[in-house]
């Protein structure tokens, strides 16, 4: 294997990744959520959920697009990204939750939605 096979290789997504990662860390920091959008909709955890997965899709999408190496898959990435959404309700109706898990983000909605849903 040559070097330019070589670099090909490990630099294969190196464009995704970093467009990916980067769009989810400028959300975070500016403060944009569709979390909060969500919220309109259904109640906190199930919005925290849906939000992620969402913000995962569209961030995977431009990443995708903007990869020459990634690209042919954006359509795959956007399709496999989004069919475990369908799976929500029927992990809402017949599994419990942990006390346990970790929840990042909206970190004032979290705590209410943890408090209201106690209480």
């Amino acid at each position: 294997m040559g070097i330019l096979e070589l670099d090909q290789v490990v630099m294969r997504g190196f464009i995704f990744g970093l467009i990916h990662v980067s769009i989810l860390v400028i959300g975070y920091y500016s403060g944009w959520s569709i979390n909060r959008l969500l919220k309109i909709a259904s109640n906190g955890y199930v919005a925290g959920i849906i939000g992620a997965v969402i913000a995962h899709i569209f961030a995977d999408l431009i990443a995708a697009a903007l990869d020459p190496t990634m690209r042919s898959a954006a359509l795959g990435i956007v399709l496999g990204g989004a069919i475990p959404l369908i799976g929500i309700p029927i992990l809402e109706k017949y599994i419990i939750k942990s006390e346990k898990h970790i929840m990042v983000g909206d970190h004032e909605d979290i705590e209410k939605d943890l408090k209201s849903s106690h209480d």
